[in-house]
């Protein structure tokens, strides 16, 4: 992952790139377990917002330490 996220923002594609997850299955998946970064709608498209997406990253790396 890049240590700096975009100024925007990111969507269900950005996150499979930024993490080279198999598909954006991966990320609904996330959404529906309550697993992965907090995301909110905008009508019917899913964003993210990338400070949500770095404090979930270093939550993650916290649990793994």
């Amino acid at each position: 992952m890049p240590s700096e996220l975009p100024n925007r923002f990111l969507t269900p594609e950005d996150l499979v790139e930024m993490f080279e997850l198999p598909s954006v299955e991966t990320v609904y998946q996330w959404r529906r377990k309550r697993t992965g970064p907090r995301g909110f709608r905008v009508g019917r498209h899913l964003r993210f917002d990338p400070n949500d997406v770095r404090c979930w990253v270093d939550s993650q790396l916290g649990e793994a330490a």
